[in-house]
């Protein structure tokens, strides 16, 4: 599973970790995430992260 940082404010979102702060529990792909999931740093939706 792929790390995928914030175009914006450069937050990376770990697969391993989750964002367990906002119903992503740890372990859950990238492209697992609802589409309404947001940037937990800035807001920024999916669209805004790339890769890392």
């Amino acid at each position: 599973m792929d790390k995928y940082v914030c175009e914006i404010c450069g937050y990376v979102y770990d697969p391993e970790a989750g964002d367990p702060d906002n119903g992503v529990d740890t372990r859950t792909d990238f492209s697992d995430i609802d589409n309404t999931w947001v940037c937990p740093i800035c807001g920024a939706s999916k669209e805004d992260f790339t890769p890392q």
